[in-house]
């Protein structure tokens, strides 16, 4: 039996019920769309999404790529469903029509890529990694750039990729090697010739698109030589694997990475310049890399966290069919056998996954929203805040959704003749790529709260206050506005306690702070679409809503409090613990 993708019912509410996306229409970049206009997109992706990525799901985990004299093979479908999204103009969706593009909002192009995400996430990462390399190239390259490597890529014919890990340098930039000697001026800019090794290259080669082009992040050399400290050395160059004229670029693959999952996306170790080193055109200012490449790394962020999300809530779309299909055990009061989702353990994994998957959609369409609104102060520093939320909370729970769907299945989930299983394997490495679950909550702690001016964080009080005070004209939801009210408070003061922790210490327990922050906002979301739901008739999908919403308070707000009690303890316990005792 086939189950919903993504339950478009449920869609149409976060959209256009809870988020207003009408209110995005108003803005001059997006005047000519309009309700019909994302209806019909959303139509068109879904079908897509069901006719053309869903059905090789399967095969291109069991058939993975394979390198053959230097040449990465694919399986065909993959080639097939991709060709069909660029045709019906869903690389360019989000894009100026000045780009070629629609000029539709990323609230309504994350909406379309959740389909593509829940049905195919290894074939839809493809797509996700070159809409956000034509979007850097745009924003940053010259014009000629832009025409010659990010059209190309916004027609659907080449694809992108991101080159920033090393084999000795994963998640610290600052020990890049790949290094980057001037090689003259052409109409392009200012060329160099690159030499290196990137690792963990998603897409890194394939025999999909007519090219792919590389951004890459390397060091030029200073005059003695050396190459610079730190990541202000870093300069981001446009590297192709075909070039201008032709002829193939100094670029080889070392050797395919063979992953526990997402296994239709070619994941590759790349040696740049192996010869006479491969040709790149610079992007902007010498050392301005990082900084450019935070355009794409947080748009990747967001597309992980949405990802993630969509096979977390697919796996609670399959795990809740079975549970009405499978006929098992008794109740008292019932004759024979019953369906499981009569058992209360199951019904309750039940409700956990719907506030998991639920609300990790719910998160990321928020901030996509955030991101049509970059325009206004108050959305961009809001933005800021909640990126590494969003990159980990759907990583975390939508793993933790799609965890549940296997116990729901019980044996036969653990089985690969059942998709639940797989639907976990691929999304396991979201809580790894795009910065671990421990580095966002550096990100977050560190540069984003304890470093920065608190624009974003009054912003969030502000909104979550809002949305406490319109909660509380409601008598069923007014007892969890109180609850929010105290969690947020609680934050607060975590954050005043951990300021005054020793310099050295603050960031000992990052992580677990971040695991308090994410389920506060979730906890926000939800009484927020709770808020959304309940003025409407009292029918069986706004009365899920407002359940859902109180499980997360009853069961998963009461967490925070242990979580801050780690964040802001000065114990010694993991520190003082030698190497030889682990």
């Amino acid at each position: 039996m086939t189950h919903p993708l993504i339950v478009r019912r449920d869609l149409d509410f976060m959209l256009n019920d809870w988020l207003k996306m009408e209110t995005l229409f108003q803005a001059p970049a997006f005047a000519d769309h309009s309700r019909e206009s994302i209806d019909a997109v959303l139509d068109l992706s879904e079908a897509l999404a069901v006719d053309l990525f869903l059905p090789h799901y399967k095969a291109a985990d069991a058939a993975e790529p394979r390198l053959e004299d230097g040449r990465v093979i694919t399986l065909p479908a993959i080639k097939t469903a991709l060709k069909q999204y660029a045709e019906l103009g869903l690389f360019s969706a989000g894009f100026s029509e000045q780009l070629g593009g629609l000029g539709l909002p990323y609230l309504a192009c994350s909406a379309s890529f959740a389909f593509f995400g829940a049905a195919n996430i290894a074939t839809a990462a493809y797509a996700m990694l070159t809409t956000a390399n034509a979007r850097l190239i745009a924003e940053f390259g010259t014009p000629a750039q832009v025409e010659a490597f990010a059209l190309p890529q916004i027609a659907g014919r080449w694809f992108g990729t991101m080159c920033l890990s090393e084999p000795q340098a994963g998640s610290n930039l600052a020990d890049v090697r790949t290094r980057a000697v001037a090689d003259g001026e052409d109409e392009l800019g200012a060329r160099y010739r690159l030499s290196g090794n990137k690792m963990w290259i998603s897409g890194g080669d394939q025999d999909i698109s007519e090219n792919i082009v590389h951004l890459v992040l390397a060091k030029i050399p200073l005059d003695d030589g050396a190459l610079p400290d730190g990541t202000r050395g870093l300069s981001l160059f446009i590297v192709p694997k075909i070039l201008p004229d032709g002829r193939r670029n100094d670029i080889s693959v070392a050797g395919l990475n063979h992953k526990m999952g997402y296994r239709g996306t070619a994941n590759c170790l790349l040696n740049f310049g192996e010869g006479e080193g491969a040709i790149g055109w610079r992007i902007g200012e010498p050392g301005r890399g990082l900084q450019q490449m935070f355009l794409m790394m947080n748009e990747a962020r967001i597309g992980v966290g949405l990802g993630a999300a969509a096979l977390g809530y697919r796996g609670y779309r399959h795990a809740l069919a079975y549970a009405q299909e499978r006929l098992q055990g008794q109740r008292p009061g019932h004759a024979g056998s019953v369906a499981i989702i009569e058992h209360p353990d199951v019904r309750h994994m039940l409700l956990t996954q719907k506030a998991y998957a639920e609300g990790a959609l719910a998160l990321c369409l928020y901030c996509a929203k955030l991101v049509d609104q970059h325009d206004d102060p108050d959305a961009a520093a809001l933005l800021g805040l909640l990126t590494p939320v969003a990159k980990t909370w759907p990583s975390e729970y939508g793993l933790a959704a799609n965890d549940i769907a296997i116990q729901i299945h019980g044996g036969y989930g653990y089985t690969r003749d059942f998709d639940v299983e797989q639907l976990y394997r691929d999304n396991r490495l979201n809580p790894i790529h795009e910065g671990t679950t421990g580095i966002q909550g550096l990100d977050l702690l560190g540069r984003k709260i304890l470093r920065a001016d608190g624009a974003g964080l009054a912003v969030l009080e502000r909104r979550l206050g809002e949305t406490c005070d319109q909660a509380a004209q409601n008598a069923d939801l007014a007892a969890a506005a109180d609850a929010l009210r105290a969690a947020w408070q609680d934050i607060l003061r975590a954050l005043w306690a951990i300021q005054n922790l020793p310099e050295a210490t603050r960031m000992d327990n990052a992580t677990a702070f971040l695991r308090a922050f994410g389920h506060v906002v979730m906890a926000w979301l939800w009484l927020d679409q709770a808020r959304a739901a309940s003025p409407a008739p009292a029918d069986a999908f706004h009365a899920g809503k407002v359940t859902a919403c109180r499980y997360f308070f009853e069961f998963e707000l009461p967490k925070v409090g242990p979580w801050l009690a780690a964040a802001i303890s000065a114990s010694d316990l993991t520190g003082a613990m030698s190497n030889d005792s682990f």
